[in-house]
């Protein structure tokens, strides 16, 4: 019987695919591994949409919280840049 699986939990879609459940739409970066060992196979690269990046608006560069502070940094460090 035909079933059709629905999954909005990132690690958990990931996982399936890995498995063999189905095929998954995921950010490049989650799956570069995955697609280099062979565990997974690209699809309609083509289609394939390119991300520059994360963009942070705030409003000032002289003063910013602390709590902003930490956030930039944590997205530059676990993103190479």
């Amino acid at each position: 019987m035909p079933a059709t699986l629905i999954c909005n939990e990132g690690d958990v879609l990931l996982r399936l695919a890995r498995e063999g459940a189905g095929i998954a739409c995921a950010f490049e970066v989650q799956v570069r591994d995955d697609l280099a060992a062979g565990r997974l196979v690209p699809l309609l690269e083509s289609w394939w949409p390119r991300f520059p990046g994360f963009h942070l608006y705030h409003p000032s560069r002289a003063h910013v919280p602390r709590k902003l502070r930490v956030f930039i940094d944590f997205l530059r460090a676990g993103l190479g840049g």
